[in-house]
């Protein structure tokens, strides 16, 4: 497991601080879970919730129906 040190300001450090306490982990397992959730290449479980939550969004079909025509696609 690789190890990194980081600067914060004396704000940012408390405010870990607290979260990490309130979160009840150490604070390398509370960073370590932050960054984790910001390079994660999923959609975490709160937005993926969202689909079809607005009944009143338009369909597919609605929203291209003000489109014109695509043109022909060229033979490869």
């Amino acid at each position: 497991m690789g190890q990194v040190t980081i600067y914060l300001t004396r704000e940012a450090e408390t405010k870990m601080r607290s979260a990490s306490k309130s979160a009840g982990m150490s604070h390398s397992k509370w960073i370590a879970r932050l960054i984790e959730r910001e390079v994660s290449e999923e959609w975490p479980d709160s937005v993926r919730e969202l689909a079809g939550a607005w009944s009143d969004f338009p369909t597919v079909e609605e929203i291209r129906a003000g489109e014109g025509q695509d043109a022909p696609r060229e033979d490869l």
